[in-house]
């Protein structure tokens, strides 16, 4: 243990006695380290980032809009819009397998709502009581509509966070009343801000119970009797995204008439494939991300190498010297060992130390949307740590190794 003690402290005033050389030889280290885990954490912090963007919509969300079919039945050549139908709701929702959740939107966007103490031009949702556990409808205060709400066509509505700004600035909104079109409605709820910034759109809408927004403000278009804007819904499970889209499609298709795998008649949005899709892009990045860093730090350790076996070459006499005074094999090979580890491991740590400190000096900071600040990921500290151990066993074991091969009278022949 002396001796390894004596090793250890010879190898320190070795690399004291050419700071310059060491320092430039360590920072190349710890700039790889430091490379490896930012790179990959800003990877992550977009990763997060987007993900905390898709929850805003809600979990595993599907929306489904109507498209063309043929105006003739089997004409690929003429086409006509339709609309989905109250009726497709009720369908779906009591022949579906694969779909948990369901709420159709019945959406205008023409609709002035009007208090005591201001006005705005508000979107107007008609949807299904149980829209909340599909879409990140989050209540600040007040309530959300039930089943009787929509069942007994009560005018009430829940308002989002940015309409107070208008229609009851500074005022409590949650038991006032408002008029839509000169309809008097109760608000009942009060929606929590949504998004980072507020810019989500659902803050500036107002809900209301489906079954009072198809008796009092229906769609104007064309043949759009019982109709619809589009469809809410979630999977039963996200792996059987795809089998409830079929499902949905085929059940519409049916009603109207045609065949469910025309590609224009329904327009779809998948949250679940968008995600996946995104992961996939990240994932890709990670990787690109991550073997950029592994380059960096392996330039460090190529430095690492190179100014070992500089320095075995300059040491050669001492080496000699020292094999002649009776110094083993084993001595030498651990003194050359010792300083190529020693300058991997310290830089090394340094360069951790500092990239936690610099991320977490970055995560008091505000971040865009649609980012998050960079963290620090353990699957890469893990690789930087697997790294900086290969290369300091390469680093310290061949330039040791080739000192402690060396013939003493050779090694004292050498100028």
């Amino acid at each position: 243990m002396r001796m390894l003690l004596d090793i250890v402290r010879q190898s320190l005033a070795t690399l004291w006695a050419h700071k310059l050389r060491s320092f430039l030889t360590m920072f190349g280290i710890a700039w790889g380290v430091g490379s490896l885990l930012l790179l990959v954490g800003l990877g992550e912090g977009f990763r997060s980032g987007q993900a905390k963007e898709l929850a805003n919509l809600g979990q595993n969300i599907m929306f489904s809009f109507s498209g063309r079919i043929p105006a003739v039945e089997g004409s690929t050549q003429s086409g006509r819009l339709y609309h989905f139908t109250y009726q497709d709701y009720l369908a779906i929702r009591d022949e579906s397998k694969f779909i948990s959740a369901i709420s159709p939107v019945l959406n205008r966007e023409d609709i002035r709502a009007v208090s005591d103490y201001g006005s705005t031009n508000g979107q107007v949702f008609g949807v299904a009581n149980i829209y909340n556990q599909i879409r990140n409808v989050p209540l600040g205060t007040g309530r959300w509509f039930n089943e009787e709400d929509n069942n007994e066509r009560r005018r009430v509505a829940v308002v989002g966070w940015e309409l107070l700004k208008n229609v009851f600035p500074g005022r409590p909104a949650v038991g006032s009343s408002m008029l839509l079109n000169g309809v008097n409605f109760d608000v009942i709820g009060v929606l929590a801000k949504v998004g980072q910034d507020g810019n989500n759109g659902t803050n500036g809408r107002i809900f209301i119970p489906i079954e009072t927004m198809r008796n009092l403000f229906p769609l104007k278009t064309e043949n759009s009797e019982e109709a619809i804007s589009f469809i809410n819904y979630r999977p039963v499970t996200s792996d059987l995204h795809l089998r409830a889209k079929l499902e949905l499609h085929e059940i519409i298709a049916r009603r109207h008439g045609f065949n469910p795998k025309l590609e224009d008649a329904f327009e779809d949005w998948d949250t679940i494939e968008n995600s996946q899709r995104v992961a996939k892009i990240f994932d890709a990045m990670d990787w690109f991300l991550g073997v950029v860093g592994l380059v960096t730090l392996g330039l460090g350790a190529i430095g690492i190498i190179n100014i070992m076996l500089v320095s075995v070459t300059e040491r050669t006499k001492e080496i000699g010297l020292r094999k002649a005074l009776g110094a083993t094999y084993r001595n030498i090979l651990t003194q050359f060992f010792v300083e190529g580890a020693f300058l991997t491991a310290f830089s090394g740590g340094i360069g951790l130390a500092i990239t936690v400190g610099f991320v977490t000096l970055l995560a008091m900071l505000p971040a865009p949307e649609g980012f998050d600040t960079p963290r620090i990921v353990p699957a890469s500290a893990v690789a930087a740590i697997a790294s900086l151990a290969i290369a300091g066993i390469v680093a310290g074991l061949y330039p040791a190794r080739k000192a402690a091969l060396l013939p003493p009278v050779e090694a004292l022949r050498q100028e």
